[in-house]
């Protein structure tokens, strides 16, 4: 199976059924057993979640019906945001049994839009750092050069997509915090405008992704982008799939 895996990549594989979307999250969880051990990327699993939202992807295929533009993409989800049933520590031991009640509102979009969210990813405790030593579950390693940070606070989200271990991550950004772990890992990191977070904090949500073509603005799933109290941003491997999510 393939292991540079894009957006429109996973879209295609689905709808010509090279591949089932419930194939492909096992497949993610398969990598993430092999290689995080090593780059303490993800902090939990939420294999349950995953495979049912795998299950619902695969159904409308099987009925001929139109999919949701995420449909089957695997997506990690840095640790400071919400998900609901799944633990969320904010890299603390303050939190660390904390379980939410409720999904964050880019969470539920993602999801609304066919994403598989396969985890929570390591951060600097609190999202506080540039080099995510500071979780208090361990640092997270560069998988470009394991005895090297990813840069902070959003580094097991950017580790997690350079090592190949989601397909797309959301991560946090006030000063860097998606920016600087983008650049230490060689990916792109896209932070959403200040002017579209509606809050009093400048911090919003933000996607990385990896290498690709050309910045796609015009891209009618760039509507499900959230932009909630912290700008989050877009961490993928391709440039392209930034845009698209």
């Amino acid at each position: 199976m393939q292991t540079n895996w894009t957006i429109d990549g996973v879209a295609e594989a689905l709808t010509s059924k090279k591949i089932s979307a419930r194939e492909l999250a096992a497949d993610y969880y398969k990598r993430i057993d092999a290689r995080d051990p090593e780059l303490n990327a993800y902090l939990t699993l939420s294999k349950d979640r995953a495979l049912a939202q795998a299950d619902r992807v695969d159904a409308l295929i099987a009925t001929g019906k139109p999919l949701p533009p995420l449909a089957g993409v695997p997506v990690a989800i840095k640790d400071v945001i919400s998900t609901r049933g799944v633990r969320t520590t904010c890299g603390s031991k303050i939190l660390e049994n904390y379980v939410p009640p409720y999904d964050a509102t880019a969470v539920q979009r993602l999801e609304a839009a066919g994403a598989v969210i396969l985890g929570k990813t390591n951060c600097d405790e609190f999202a506080m750092g540039s080099s995510n030593e500071n979780s208090a579950y361990g640092p997270v390693r560069n998988p470009e050069a394991p005895d090297r940070v990813p840069g902070g606070s959003s580094g097991g989200s950017a580790s997690a997509v350079a090592a190949g271990l989601a397909v797309v991550s959301l991560g946090t950004d006030t000063g860097g915090s998606i920016r600087q772990p983008g650049s230490f890992c060689g990916i792109p990191a896209i932070d959403a405008e200040l002017w579209a977070c509606v809050a009093l904090w400048t911090d919003c949500f933000c996607f990385f992704a990896r290498p690709h073509r050309t910045l796609c603005h015009e891209c009618p799933r760039c509507r499900y982008g959230d932009a909630s109290y912290r700008r989050a941003g877009r961490q993928r491997f391709h440039v392209h799939d930034c845009a698209c999510s």
